[in-house]
This record gives structure tokens, sequence and C-alpha cells, in this order.
């Protein structure tokens, strides 16, 4: 199987699109083989054809194939201004022929004859006047003529054929000037459809821009080598690559020398910097804030954090939008139906009430100009593609335009607990000495039997005694008792740490003690106590810390207008109920496993409507592939989460949520507006046309108008407010 990238020149909107892809079906290439990126003009072909085929088949229908390494090779040697500019070029020739023919014209006929409906037409009475006519008429729609061509021997109609169409009615009827000027701005409505295009693409582009393009390294097992700077994809895994202050972070790496406070806002959105100290991951597009330190590549720069976000925010344009699909079916019958139309405004009035003839012909002309669906069709990728782009801007990669959508129609979303409602690491929350120990004591001998195990509850007792500047020292004759602790010698002496049971089995009947401890874990707590053979030195508690944020954001969400919020979680029916009432949430399922939590997101889909659900994109795998719509927490440096998720929140930041919402909608109402402007004006001029009022001036003065909103409305998505 042979894959081949184009460069298609002249691929501009998504009419252009839907002519390649009947191209490729005539060739018995299936859909599934063909892959298209609007914003940079690529086609992907994965099938056994000959390029050469491919290529020339393409080239009937007025555009051109360049194979994309040729095109990258062109770019590079940048092109000739005449290459680069030829369709600007011509629309100005176009624009300036009319002026000069007007001028000449008034010259000749004086200016208010020339303003007059007979003055008009008198433009073919003035030789000159009427070459320039003419030049401007070839010079707007020669971009376009090819692709007519190809739509009249297809026997499809599309907005080109409609163009030229209208352009050579008006010549045959005289109306010379009116084909000139829809010829002019018909150019210049193509030239505003690939300057939005375009825009898009930069918005995207940007994001490339923000990694610098070298980096100052030294293998990694050189540690005496002097740093050399070299192009970032020619830096070796492992090697050690120094950062300045104020300098952008060029690769993913981990952090081995100093420490720091990074800007993650380029990669993950956040407002605040992230300290940073030895171990900790770094991302590629970062900004050093104050410290120099020194980091090991982990990742080369086509697969860093950056490349894979840019990768992905590119082949979300293929995903199409259900507002999208709709648009592009209801255009594939609206221009035939307008033609038709076209032709019965042409016939029938001669016929039934003996209009004249090049009347009934002009409002034809009149209606197949307003017919172009131009404005219809570029409505909602220009929205999409903002929505895309300022969602990656503010951390949150969506992988398309589908899913983009999705949140603005959620009816419920399930939340994963641990990682995802709660801080996902178990925290110290209480220190309850006994039997005259201080907690400063117990916290020290707990810390120092601790620190020789790397159990989570373990971990979290040792980071409370150095955040809290507890001195210790490990322990001696460590032996772990399966199931239930340990037991090892701090400072000369014997001591047990371990779960309720333990405590039990070594006969301490303390009531006190063991009410206490039933009570904490009443409360969804984990219990450790500290004894020695005499006595019991107390108990610590420990547990998940809810996030901060988790009950506002629970509340915005409904606020937003998500009617039914659940917690999906493995956790027993105590802890669940505990942290669904801290939460806010209105349902909770505890004791879930993954295959249970999938049941319940096919259940509350059932049940109540589109659902979605937020976890880590791994554990909760067969759930949120369930899911209408799944959301990964903190999926920075995550390959799987960025992979299996169909939105990926790069931080760890639950604030995302409401304005994911939000933007959804922004975008949404966007379309919608853009839909109702597209159609809105051209119902409008299609009624001055069946009245007998319009013209073909005005008829393409309100596509290009139409044009111009639905593009600079959707464009306005790029300014919006991030979180």
């Amino acid at each position: 199987m042979n894959t081949h990238v184009y460069r298609i020149h002249g691929m501009d909107c998504a009419e252009e699109v839907a002519t390649l892809k009947r191209v490729l079906a005539a060739m018995s290439i299936p859909e599934d083989q063909q892959s298209f990126d609007l914003l940079h003009g690529k086609l992907t072909v994965t099938a056994d054809c000959p390029w050469e085929r491919i290529s020339a088949e393409i080239a009937k229908t007025g555009m051109r194939a360049v194979p994309w390494q040729e095109h990258l090779r062109r770019e590079a040697l940048a092109q000739g201004f005449w290459a680069k500019h030829i369709r600007e070029v011509l629309c100005c020739v176009s624009g300036i022929a009319i002026v000069c023919a007007f001028v000449l014209h008034v010259l000749d006929a004086g200016l208010r004859s020339a303003l007059t409906e007979g003055g008009i037409q008198g433009f073919l009475d003035a030789p000159l006047a009427a070459a320039f006519l003419l030049v401007a008429v070839v010079s707007g729609a020669a971009p376009v003529l090819p692709k007519a061509w190809y739509a009249l021997r297809s026997l499809r109609a599309d907005m080109n054929l409609l163009m030229i169409v209208a352009i050579t009615g008006a010549l045959v009827l005289g109306e010379w000037f009116e084909a000139a000027l829809v010829s002019f701005l018909f150019s210049l409505a193509l030239l505003l459809e690939t300057w939005s295009v375009g825009r898009a693409r930069k918005a995207i582009s940007a994001l490339m821009t923000l990694a610098p393009a070298t980096a100052r390294y030294r293998c990694g097992d050189c540690a005496g080598e002097d740093f050399r700077e070299a192009p970032i994809a020619e830096v070796p895994l492992n090697a050690i690559v120094k950062v300045l202050p104020g300098e952008r972070i060029p690769l993913d790496g981990e952090l081995v020398h100093g420490e720091t406070s990074v800007n993650q806002a380029p990669i993950t959105g956040e407002s605040l910097p992230v300290f940073k100290g030895p171990s900790d991951p770094v991302f590629a597009g970062t900004i050093n804030n104050e410290g120099a330190f020194e980091f090991r590549v982990t990742r080369p720069a086509a697969d860093s954090s950056l490349a894979r976000i840019i990768r992905k925010v590119e082949e979300a344009q293929g995903s199409r939008a259900p507002a999208e699909q709709w648009v592009e079916r209801f255009a594939r019958y609206y221009t035939p139906v307008m033609m038709l139309l076209a032709l019965l405004v042409a016939a029938l009035p001669p016929l039934l009430a003996g209009t004249p003839a090049t009347q009934s012909i002009y409002q034809a002309l009149v209606l197949l100009v307003i017919a172009c669906p131009c404005a219809l069709v570029i409505s909602t990728p220009v929205s999409i593609v903002a929505g895309l782009t300022t969602a990656a801007r503010a951390g949150v990669l969506i992988k398309g335009g589908a899913y983009l959508e999705m949140p603005a129609r959620l009816k419920v979303l399930a939340f994963d607990k641990t990682g995802t409602l709660t801080l996902g690491e178990p925290k110290v929350q209480r220190v309850v000495p006994s039997n005259n120990h201080t907690a400063e004591q117990l916290l020290s001998v707990a810390a120092a039997i601790e620190s020789l195990s790397t159990h989570p509850l373990a971990q979290a007792i040792v980071r409370q005694a150095r955040d809290t500047g507890v001195a210790f020292d490990p322990a001696t004759r460590y032996t772990a008792i399966p199931g239930k602790g340990a037991e090892a010698v701090v400072d000369g002496r014997t001591y047990w740490i371990g779960s309720h049971r333990l405590f039990v089995e070594r006969g301490h009947d303390c009531e006190e003690t063991g009410c206490l401890a039933e009570s904490i874990e009443d409360a969804g707590h984990t219990v450790v106590l500290v004894g020695t053979d005499s006595h019991v030195c107390g108990l610590i508690s420990i547990a998940d810390e809810v996030r901060p944020e988790s009950r506002e954001v629970i509340a915005a969400l409904k606020r937003s207008g998500i009617r039914h919020i659940v917690m999906l979680t493995g956790d027993n029916e105590r802890t669940a109920r505990d942290l669904a009432a801290l939460t806010g949430v209105d349902a909770y399922y505890a004791g879930q496993l993954p295959e249970d939590k999938a049941e319940r997101m096919r259940e509350l889909a059932a049940e109540r409507g589109i659902a979605g659900m937020v976890g880590d994109g791994v554990n909760d795998a067969p759930a949120m592939a369930t899911a209408q719509l799944a959301i990964a927490m903190g999926a920075a440096g995550s390959d799987a989460a960025i992979e299996t998720a169909d939105i990926a929140l790069m931080a760890d930041d639950l604030t995302r949520l409401p304005w994911l919402v939000r933007h959804s909608r922004r975008t949404l109402r966007t379309i919608h507006q853009n839909v109702a402007f597209a159609l809105g004006l051209k119902a409008l001029v299609l009624l001055l046309a069946l009245a007998g009022w319009g013209t073909l001036w005005l008829a393409i003065l309100a596509d290009m108008g139409a044009s111009l909103l639905v593009i600079f409305n959707g464009l306005r998505l790029l300014r919006q407010v991030t979180p």
C-alpha cells in the first residue's frame, strides 16, 4: 500500500474538497484512504495507485497537485512573486481595469450620463472602455475557468460554474459592466476565503514557533564536555540541555540540575508559574522564569508535547463537526435547486406573462449568482478552526470539530474520583499522639520507618515530616508485615506501624484509641497506628484530599446547563458518600470496577442523553471508551491520555471544564449565526430578484458581504478570553 501526500493548489474551501473526493472515488479509492487538511492544502492518499495518475486526474479539475516534499523544497527556495501572488495580481488587474473603463466612459459620456442606466449600458459605445471591461472579466474569472469547465464536464453544478454562467450571460446580454463587476467581486470573495483559511493556518503555525529552533546541549555521559548549539531535531535522547533565565525550553525532558519556576501557559494554559526541581518534567515551548538549569532530553523534537499538540490540532481538521456536515449536505441540494429555479425564472415569465426574454434571463442570472454557496460552505470551517486553535492555546486539546461541539450538547457528565475530583495523592490529615508522646515525636518515628517503604501511604507520611521540618533518620532492621504494616528499630527501640487490624493483633485494647480510629475511618480516612510492644504512641490519619476547586467547578457546570453530574469510584460506600457531599455531585456509584464504570456510562446515556466522562485517560479507559465524550485530565506529557481521549486538558486543572462548555457553546452559537447570515442575505436578494428588482452587482455584493460576515464572525473566536 503506497502513501501519496500532495500540496493541492486551489483547494481553498470545502467545495474543492468535495470535488476531489468525487475524483478519487471515480478512481476506486475509498474515502477511508483519503485524508484532507484544508488548512495546509494537503491531501494524503493511501492506495496502490500511481501518483502520476492521481496528479493527472486532479489537474483536470483546475487544481494542481504537487508532491508534498517537492512543495516543501519550493517553499524553502522561496518561489517567485508571480508564483506566490498570481491570484492577488489578477484580482487587482480586474479591479483596476474596471476603474479605468469607468473613467474612460465618464470622460466620453459625462458623469451624469454615465451613471444612468443607459449610460452604464453605453460602455460598449467606447471601444477602449469595453476593452478594459473585457480585461476585467478575463482577469477575475481566469482562476476559476478550469474548475468551471470540469464541473460542466462532470454535470455537477458548483459555485465556479454558476459564476461563469452568470458572467457569460451578462456579456451576451450586453451588460459588460455588470459582468466585469461580478467577475471582480467573485475573485475578491475567493481571495477573502483563502485569506481566512490562511489566517487560521497562521494561528496554528504560531504554536510551532513557541519552541526555539536550536538547543544548547552536551552528551548525557560527557560531564566535562562543553555545551554546543544545534538544531533541536539533531539533539539526541538523554542529552543534557542548558536553559538560561528568560529562555524558552526547546525540548521535553527531566530536570537534573538547578531549580526554577516555569511559565507553562503555552502548553497547559496555567496562569501561574510552576516550580521545578530535580526529577520534575519540563515541556518544549514553556518559558524559564528566573533560574538557569539543566535537563535530560526524554523525547525527540518531533514527539514533544508541543509537537503532539500541533499534530493533533492539524489532524482535527479532518474530523468534521455535525454542523459542518449539515451545511455540506444542504449545499449539495441547494445549488441544483437554485439552478432549476433560475431556468424557470428565465423561461416562464416570457411564456406566461409576455415579459421580455432579456429581462427574464437577466433575473435568472441574478439568481445564479446569489445561488453561489461560497459563504454558506465556509461559514462552519472557519469557526471550527478558530475554536480548535483557541482551545489549544488555552491548554485544551480537542481532537476535532465533532468533539468541539459535543460539550455544548452534554446532558450528563461523570467524574472519576481519584486524581479527578481529588488530588490523587494521599496526604496526612491528622497526627494524634498518645501516652505522653508529642506530635513531632510520633511523626518522626513514623517517617523513619516509612522512609524505607514505597507504599503511597508511607510516602505521604514522609512528605508530611519533610514539609513540617520534622527531622528523622531512616530506621534499621526493617521488616515488612504483608498487608498490615511494618516493624523496625528507631533510636535503638523497636516500633511497629500499621493498620487498625495490626493494632488489634498486637493485643492493644485501648478503648479510647480504638474508638478514635474507627470514627476517623468512618469519615473516609485511612488510619495508621504507631506503637511499641508496651503501648500505642498515637495514630495518623491519611486521605486523598479533595481538590479545592471541585465544588465550585461542579456548581459552574450545573449553571452551564449540564443537568446531571455523577461520580464513579472504586472506593467504599462511606468514602464515596462523604466525597459526594463535599463536591455537590448529584449522584455517586461506589465500589465500581472498570467494567462496572463502563456499564454505568451506557445506562446514563440511555436514561439522560449525551454522556461525557472525565478521568485520567488510562485507568478509566473502558468507561471513557463507552462515553460519547471522553475528557482526560492533566494530559501534558502523557501519550496515553492524548491518544485515547476526545478532549485532553493539558493542565491538571478542573476549572478548564466550565470554560470548555462555554467555549463549545460560543462556537456553536457562532456557527448558527454564520449560517443565518449567509442564508438571510441570500434570501433577501432572492426575493428582490423574484420581484424583478435584483441586479447582478447587488447579488455578488451580497454574496461577498455574506462571506465577509461569516469569516470575521468566525475569526472572533480567536480572540476569546482564555480561562
